[in-house]
């Protein structure tokens, strides 16, 4: 697949924002259909192309490398390996065929570079993993003896010796497993803590999100009130965010009144017999809408919303616990982007995104077959700025083809 990418630059907002980890850049050197192609990522970016360009499978990557840093074994994030082998990758003498993906994350710590290389075929394996900044190698691991279960990896030290080795395990990534093995000792040993530190952090809070409606329309049980990836749950969430903070739950329902048909007043959900709960719309004059009335567009639109407006105390994700949620950015993994929207809802969920992108704590990837709306959807938002209201921080197109 090739992938070329554009950037629409608009007015940013003047308020500060920490320097938040953040996946800055996605490579897949070699993954399913995609060779040597590097996407750039803003805090708003749109992978666009046609059926077959690969943007399911960026996506499917970013996410793997989201669960490899937050320490998940290989085989449960590569549950069909040979699915991400290229085609027309040929095996090697061993009969071993694999893929590589890798990832940038900026932050306080300034670029810090991730790739790893996977075995796929005859058995899943992590076979190469390095983790560079500013040109040094601060952790380098390699498969030294295909008979053992282990990697040797070297690590930066700059002590009274250059860098230190220790076998670690050939099912799970290295890098966030450093702070387990690094003492912090020496500069260089603490600037590989650093380091590793940032590209888990980025890492971690992801939501890969893709809403089906037909799960949404029923009521559903009572649970812990964290939105799923599917959003079946959507009702359970609502009861929960609804109570939580009001002012929120006011832009929500603000939003939703420009993707749905009618008026809406409210969105709420309401306890039934069984221990289940169901998401309504309340028109405001004594009619209240269930969700299984409204449309396919309908529901995706007020499920993606809902997941813009909230946070990873909300969502299904596995932040990291021992940093603050104020140096933690949310990035929204979302296929199918405007898949049942029409013109206006895709345009106005775009807007809302581009408004919420802008406030630092959330990014989103969003994948769609054809970006010709999304940047003027985006700049309608900051030429409005330039009249007073929210300026939107601007869209990164990423072009895919087969």
């Amino acid at each position: 697949m090739a992938a070329s990418s554009a950037s629409s630059a608009l007015p940013a907002s003047v308020a500060p924002v920490p320097d938040r980890p953040r996946i800055t850049q996605l490579r897949l050197s070699a993954f399913a259909g995609h060779r040597r192609a590097v996407l750039r990522l803003g805090p708003l970016t749109v992978l666009a192309g046609p059926s077959g360009s690969g943007k399911t499978s960026a996506l499917r990557a970013y996410d793997a490398l989201a669960r490899l840093g937050g320490g998940a074994e290989l085989g449960a994030v590569f549950p069909d390996p040979g699915a991400c082998v290229p085609e027309r990758a040929r095996p090697d003498a061993q009969h071993r065929r694999g893929f590589r993906i890798g990832c940038t994350a900026d932050g306080a710590e300034g670029p810090v570079h991730l790739d790893v290389a996977v075995q796929a075929e005859p058995e899943l394996r992590i076979v190469g993993e390095r983790l560079t900044a500013d040109g040094v190698v601060l952790l380098e691991t390699a498969l030294r003896d295909p008979g053992r279960r282990a990697v040797q990896a070297a690590w930066h030290t700059a002590g009274s010796a250059p860098v230190t080795r220790a076998p670690l395990p050939d099912d799970r990534l290295g890098t966030p497993l450093l702070p387990l093995r690094v003492a912090g000792k020496t500069d260089g040993q603490r600037r590989v803590l650093a380091a590793a530190e940032q590209m888990v952090v980025a890492l971690r809070s992801v939501f890969a999100c893709d809403p089906r409606p037909g799960r949404m329309r029923e009521p559903v049980p009572t649970g812990s009130g964290r939105l799923l990836g599917g959003c079946d749950n959507l009702a359970d969430v609502l009861w929960r965010t609804r109570a939580e903070c009001g002012r929120r739950h006011a832009q929500f329902v603000a939003a939703v009144r420009a993707g749905c048909a009618g008026p809406v007043e409210d969105v709420l959900a309401e306890p039934a017999l069984g221990g289940v709960v169901g998401a309504l719309l309340d028109r405001g004059d004594g009619v209240r809408t269930g969700l299984g009335r409204l449309g396919y567009g309908e529901l995706r639109f007020l499920a993606l919303a809902l997941v813009l407006f909230t946070g990873p105390g909300v969502l299904e994700v596995d932040p990291a616990g021992e940093v603050p949620a104020a140096l933690q950015t949310l990035t929204v993994l979302a296929d199918g982007f405007d898949r049942g929207l029409d013109v206006r809802q895709r345009a106005e969920l775009l807007r809302l995104a581009a408004r919420m992108c802008d406030r630092g704590h959330i990014r989103l990837v969003a994948a769609v077959a054809d970006a010709s709306w999304a940047v003027e959807a985006v700049e309608a938002v900051g030429e409005a700025g330039q009249a007073g209201a929210a300026a939107a921080g601007g869209v990164t197109v990423v072009h895919l083809s087969p």
